[in-house]
This record gives C-alpha cells, sequence and structure tokens, in this order.
C-alpha cells in the first residue's frame, strides 16, 4: 500500500467512526472527511468536493423538494382515513389491506423516508384496541412496510446512489430504471409473503399509547388549493418522467427534474426558504460528501487494490449469487449497526464493483443490491425505524426478532435473485 492509500483509509475509517458515534449532525462526518483529504493531499479541492457536482446529487436535490411538497397534499388525508377505516374491520383481510395500503403510501414518498415512517407509526399507534386486529400484531408488519414500495416509481435516491457508487468505482454505465424498479418490487413482495405468512405468529398486546379517544384525522385537511394538489402531481409526473428519459437523454433527464420543481415555486406550494430547506437536506450533503470520499479512495488505487485482493481470495469461478448476497449482508449488517446508510453503501458498494470487475461481472446487478441492501437491515433495534417499531409496539426482543432475523434473510435472497435476473452477469 501507498502513503496515499494509507492516509486515505485511514481518513475513512474516521469518517465511519464519527457517523458511528453520532455526535455530530448529520452530515458534517464527510465534509470533514473531503477537507482532511484536501489538507493532506490525497485529493485537490474539485475532486474531493466533486459530489456537490454531481448530477445525480443535482437530481436527488430537487427531488427532496418535490416530496416537500407531496408531504401538504390530501393524499396524506386520504391515506390517513384508509389506515383507520380497515383497521376498524379486523381481521386477516384487514391485516393484509392495512400493509398494502402503506406500501402504496410508501411507492410516492419512497423507501427510507422518515417523515413517512414515523407519520404510519404513530397512526397505527393510535388504533383503538380490538380484538379483531390488535395495535401490536399490524403495527411492526406495516411499519416495516413503511419501506416496501409495492409500485416504485419514486426509486430517486436508491437510483441516483447505484449510479453514483457506478461512477465513482469507474464502471459508469446506463441502467434501466425500470428494470431497477422492478428489483425493489421483487424484494416488496418478499416482504409481503413473509408477513402474510407471519400473521398469526405476530403478538396481541395492548399498547399504551392506544386509546378509542384518540382521532387520527385530526388536523389533517390539506392547506393547498385544487389547482395547488394538481401543480405538485403533475411536477411529481414530470420529476418521475425525466428520471426514466436519463437512460436515453442523458444528464438531460436529471435536469428535467430539476426544473420539476419551478411550477411548485410558481405555484407557492412551496416557498423559496422550504425549497432550499429541502434541496441542501442532510441526506444531501452526506451523499455529496461521501462521493468525493469514494472518488478520493479510488483515485489512490486502493479500491482496485481491494477488489484484485477479494477477487483472488475468491477465485475465478465464485457463483456471482453467493459473491453479491454475501457484500449485501455485509452492507447492510453495517449500516444497521451504524445507523448510516449511505455512508456504509458508499464504503462497500464500490469494492464490490471492484471485485466484479476484476471477475469479469458485470457489475450493475452488485451495485443494484448492494445499494438497496443498505436500506434492507432492521433487524436490531439499534436504528430509527426499528427501534421506534419496537419501542411503540411494546415488543419484547423475542418477539421482535421472531419477526426481523426471517424478514431479513428473505428480503436479501429475493434482492440477490432479482437483481441477478434483471441485470445478467
Amino acid at each position: 500500500m501507498t502513503t496515499q492509500m494509507i492516509i486515505a483509509l485511514a481518513i475513512t475509517v474516521f469518517m465511519i467512526i464519527l457517523i458511528m458515534r453520532d455526535k455530530l449532525p448529520f452530515g458534517v462526518p464527510p465534509l470533514i472527511a473531503c477537507l482532511l483529504l484536501v489538507v493532506t493531499g490525497v485529493a485537490d479541492i474539485k475532486l474531493a468536493f466533486g459530489g456537490f457536482a454531481n448530477s445525480t446529487i443535482m437530481m436527488l436535490a430537487a427531488f427532496m423538494a418535490i416530496i416537500a411538497a407531496l408531504q401538504k397534499t390530501s393524499f396524506i388525508t386520504t391515506f390517513k382515513a384508509a389506515i383507520f377505516n380497515m383497521a376498524k374491520k379486523g381481521g386477516f383481510k384487514a391485516y393484509t389491506l392495512l400493509i398494502v395500503v402503506v406500501m402504496v403510501g410508501t411507492s410516492f414518498f419512497g423507501m427510507g423516508s422518515t417523515a413517512y415512517y414515523v407519520l404510519v407509526i404513530g397512526l397505527l399507534s393510535a388504533l383503538p384496541d380490538s380484538k379483531a386486529l390488535a395495535p401490536s400484531k399490524v403495527l411492526m408488519p406495516a411499519g416495516f412496510a413503511a419501506n416496501h414500495p409495492i409500485a416504485p416509481f419514486n426509486t430517486a435516491l436508491q437510483y441516483g446512489v447505484t449510479v453514483a457508487v457506478l461512477e465513482a468505482a469507474g464502471a459508469a454505465t446506463s441502467i434501466d430504471l425500470v428494470s431497477f424498479s422492478i428489483v425493489q418490487l421483487i424484494v416488496s413482495l418478499g416482504f409481503l409473503a413473509w408477513c402474510l405468512a407471519s400473521y398469526k405468529m405476530l403478538p396481541e398486546h395492548p399498547i399504551a399509547s392506544a386509546t378509542t379517544d384518540d382521532n387520527p384525522l385530526a388536523q389533517t385537511e390539506s392547506a393547498l388549493t385544487k389547482n395547488q394538489e394538481l401543480v405538485t402531481y403533475l411536477s411529481f409526473a414530470l420529476a418521475v418522467a425525466g428520471m426514466i428519459a436519463q437512460s436515453y437523454i442523458g444528464d438531460a433527464g436529471y435536469a428535467i427534474t430539476g426544473l420539476a420543481v419551478l411550477p411548485i415555486f410558481l405555484a407557492r406550494v412551496l416557498d423559496f426558504n422550504e425549497i432550499r430547506m429541502a434541496i441542501s437536506a442532510p441526506i444531501i450533503l452526506m451523499s455529496a460528501g461521501v462521493i468525493g470520499v469514494a472518488d478520493a479512495l479510488g483515485s489512490t488505487g486502493l479500491t482496485e487494490m481491494v477488489g484484485k485482493s477479494v477477487a483472488e481470495m475468491l477465485g475465478s469461478d465464485v457463483n456471482p449469487f453467493l459473491l453479491v448476497f454475501t457484500f449485501c449482508i455485509l452492507t447492510s449488517l453495517l449500516a444497521t449497526l451504524t445507523g448510516s446508510t449511505i455512508g456504509t453503501v458508499y464504503v462497500f458498494a464500490p469494492l464490490a464493483i471492484a471485485t466484479c470487475l476484476q471477475l469479469g461481472f458485470n457489475p450493475i446487478a452488485a451495485a443494484t443490491a448492494i445499494v438497496i441492501s443498505g436500506w434492507c437491515g432492521h433487524f436490531l433495534p439499534v436504528d430509527g425505524m426499528p427501534a421506534l417499531i419496537m419501542g411503540t409496539g411494546k415488543y419484547t426482543m423475542i418477539e421482535f426478532w421472531k419477526f426481523t432475523v426471517p424478514q431479513y434473510f428473505i428480503r436479501l435472497l429475493a434482492l440477490t435473485a432479482g437483481a441477478l435476473i434483471l441485470f445478467p452477469v
């Protein structure tokens, strides 16, 4: 290893430690790492902070504003009413419909949306205690459903990160957005199958916050006019169309996503300050920062060296399924333990991509699976969503693991299979 490799690796480890300790605001550790890369001479400013000019990051930032606007629409009101009315009916049918409705909502807000899963879990915790369908029986599967889109047309974050890690690893290539979305659909269907199979084993016990007097429909009316809502929905559709078109027209597709924010501003759905806050969200700072770190690792030759080492260890006849599945476990495990999905993905994905290139495999399947796997942990209550679900539902560790451990492996198996089917190596 060269001196630059050692310094770059040390800075990366330091960044990961800062992320794990969670003492600094989200998004700050990668910025510190980028500055250290410049100060130590590993990278110049253009390389270290290149993530902020990355086309994928620009697209993600614009989409964050559109999602902020979507949260103001009457869709939320309708969603809340649907959940409350179905829960009152009780039984397996209502249980299934609740999970599917949450998954439909996830399709709009995307995987990993903090605002959305907090909303869902809050609503479910307010369901009246009923023998027909105890809140504890539905809160865990429906809570995790907030991470599984049943109609995955909003894949902006995961798709963008996948494109970015391929570029960072020197394997820039076009990824079909439709095929990428189908991989997510396969994961969601695997999750749904497990939810249906586990219905009878889910615990039934009271949830302290659930009372019959709670009204989850209070204060949910949209503040937008009908014209403003129409503009918001059309802007969302235009943004998605831009992302789909990117595979054919290049960066202009991402620019369309950015232009889709303009009608929202002109219609006064969001003012300038709201848009500014959305496009500079901590997740954008985190994503842009770690791209610079990944690029620096690649420029020193460290990523390629690790890829060669792993390839030599595995041998030339390694099964692609085993290779991708192993990296998915490593990524999801560390993402769960650190609580930093994006940071972990940007560490492992370039290594897996480099390994695939050394073995002569098409790296798209590995990149797709590893990026999505970052959102497929949740078997330990150490991150936001699983911790909130376990605490709100008053689950014991055994009750929690009986559902989440099988869920973990089912999703990763479905993810690996789906990625290799849609993107053959």
